[in-house]
């Protein structure tokens, strides 16, 4: 299964939001903070928001690095635009 998002993709990202269970968010990578992931949120813990990847088997995401800290989710999706190949 291929991802949804691409390498390239543009999205579209509101930083007003109220987390809530399967949005789609951006969330800064808590291994590397420079990278962008896109994930869907699944609920809430104690130490942060667990997030997913809607294709399990292939995806990184809380199962591997664990809940997301508030101060690391950038912002709602809502928009995605793939620019066409030259």
């Amino acid at each position: 299964m291929l991802p949804a998002y691409g390498d390239g993709d543009w999205v579209l990202v509101s930083r007003w939001f109220r987390p809530r269970r399967g949005q789609v968010i951006a969330v800064a990578d808590p291994r590397d903070r420079q990278l962008l992931l896109i994930k869907r949120v699944a609920g809430r813990q104690l130490h942060g928001w667990w997030v997913v990847g809607d294709n399990p088997p292939c995806s990184t995401d809380s199962r591997v690095f664990g809940p997301v800290p508030r101060q690391l989710l950038i912002g709602w999706v809502v928009g995605r635009h793939v620019p066409k190949a030259p």
